[in-house]
């Protein structure tokens, strides 16, 4: 087993591309519109996750997400051990802080423009709409707005429900993908499998809650935005929703990977013991 310093460091640098990848390619939509719809945005995000975990799996599983290592933890104990939860959650974080720092850096004066253009003041009510190329909320801002009739459709318990199922399913499909027992596995290709299932998770429910499926993605710049000036705005976040990104996660893996335990997982031969590579979203 890789060494637990060498494998945090693979964790900083797989969280910060995933993080730089996705919330990059939502800057540049919501600031720009370099993108063009929903899929784009999604797609651009599934392939940085691919190559986040081609870069690090070798090194540390490419877990990339809080919401994975909880997973693998409780899990598969025995290719994860729980003692490196900690650590590996703090590289995670350590990761997407500085994605976020990056993208603020690059994406500043564009952000800047559109504030003015649109007469949001950072840090009060309605500045969701620059503040999402951060941190997430619900429903989308760029599609619904900020207002009261927009919040109404989403409560913060059905975001953090739609969270929990967007990263039960995505950590099923991991488990899946990786269990050397299941003989339809795509093996090298499993990576851009997993980034497949971030994007076409993303298309279906990045409307309800901009779809997170990671706790580090969010909060970290998140955190970044906090300190740029979006102050409440991004954390708590309107109605103390940034919870929902980090409870609906961690809940909704686990039940994921257990789901898979209790079907598919009984079903296969027992062979050897599933490794601890993976990763997101």
């Amino acid at each position: 087993m890789t060494s637990l310093g060498r494998a945090c460091a693979a964790e900083v640098v797989g969280t910060f591309l995933l993080v730089l990848f996705g919330t990059g390619s939502v800057a540049a939509a919501v600031m720009t519109g370099a993108q063009v719809g929903l899929w784009q945005v999604a797609v651009v995000w599934g392939f940085g996750v691919a190559l986040a975990i081609y870069a690090t799996a070798t090194v540390s599983g490419a877990h990339l997400n809080p919401a994975v290592t909880l997973a693998f933890a409780l899990l598969r104990p025995a290719s994860f051990p729980r003692e490196r939860i900690l650590p590996y959650w703090g590289a995670q974080l350590a990761g997407a802080v500085l994605a976020g720092a990056v993208v603020l850096a690059v994406f500043g004066p564009f952000v800047d423009r559109f504030e003015e253009e649109r007469g949001i003041v950072r840090g009060e009510a309605g500045s969701e709409a620059s503040a999402m190329i951060f941190g997430e909320y619900f429903p989308n801002p760029a599609m619904f707005g900020t207002d009261a009739d927009a919040e109404a459709l989403v409560s913060p318990l059905a975001a953090t429900a739609v969270e929990g199922l967007g990263t039960a399913v995505l950590v099923f499909l991991i488990f899946a993908l990786i269990d050397p027992r299941n003989s339809n596995r795509p093996q090298w290709m499993t990576p851009f499998f997993i980034g497949f299932t971030v994007a076409v998770l993303i298309s279906l429910f990045a409307p309800i809650t901009q779809a997170g499926w990671n706790p580090a993605r969010d909060f970290g710049p998140r955190i970044v935005a906090f300190l740029a000036g979006w102050g409440d705005i991004a954390i708590p976040g309107p109605r103390g929703g940034f919870v929902a990104y980090i409870l609906g996660p961690l809940v909704g893996g686990t039940l994921g990977g257990l789901v898979y335990d209790w079907t598919i997982g009984r079903a296969l031969p027992v062979e050897e013991p599933i490794p601890a590579e993976v990763s997101r979203g």
